[in-house]
């Protein structure tokens, strides 16, 4: 029966999202403060010298090799995302603790926490898009009443659930995984438009159903023969 299920999940035709509607609303970004400091040192001490961000405004200035204008709408919601793990490695190995001075090891150890916090948002699809829109107010992450209505949606859920805890093997799965890849990869498609167009109405709507996508994802990948799922939304 799994089988059976999973090839007719293959089988079923994306839905496609609603036109996306464009506010006129613009979007002001900060910018921030940079300074560069070189730590006094004995003459036998390794020199010692770090580019500290003062309160980075948001977590794409920590990167700026994604240039002044990558937060949305101005800058694309896809990012490159070997490019930002290229800069994140050179970041940490210059802001990591141990490179710090005693007295100013707790500010490193903070520093390498937010840098590390910016690259888990920002790296994550789902993750960046909530984070976009608790800039603009709209918190989607601790919203339990952010759900999708769409009873179609809701039903394929359910029946994905089924296939899931039905499956003797992996194996049994891949069509299901192969499918819920090309439903993350349409919802990112979506919020890029969205994003684009300022519309965070459409935006909500689709990471709404990205969580549910994302979390199909969770699933399939811990899947256990006879373990229960939990689809959380």
């Amino acid at each position: 029966m799994a089988r059976n299920s999973a090839a007719l999940a293959l089988r079923t035709p994306l839905r496609t999202s609603t036109p996306l509607s464009t506010c006129a609303r613009t979007f002001t970004t900060t910018t921030t403060r940079t300074i560069s400091t070189t730590t006094p040192r004995r003459h036998d001490e390794p020199k010692i010298t770090s580019r500290e961000t003062l309160l980075p405004q948001t977590h794409y200035d920590f990167f700026p090799s994604l240039g002044p204008d990558a937060l949305p709408p101005k800058g694309p919601f896809t990012l490159d995302l070997s490019l930002l793990r290229r800069e994140f490695l050179q970041l940490q190995a210059k802001a990591h603790p141990d490179l710090a001075p005693q007295e100013k090891k707790r500010q490193a150890e903070a520093l390498s926490a937010r840098i590390n916090e910016a690259y888990k948002t920002l790296q994550n699809p789902l993750l960046r898009a909530q984070y976009i829109l608790e800039l603009r107010g709209i918190d989607v992450a601790g919203d339990e009443t952010a759900k999708v209505e769409d009873p179609e949606l809701l039903m394929e859920v359910l029946e994905t659930r089924e296939v899931i805890e039905e499956a003797a093997s992996e194996e049994e799965l891949q069509p299901l995984r192969e499918l819920n890849e090309r439903r993350i990869a349409g919802s990112v498609g979506v919020l890029e438009e969205a994003f684009k167009n300022d519309d965070m109405d459409a935006a909500k709507e689709e990471a709404v159903k990205l969580r549910y996508w994302i979390n199909i994802r969770e699933s399939v990948d811990a899947f256990e023969p006879g373990k229960p799922v939990v689809l959380i939304h």
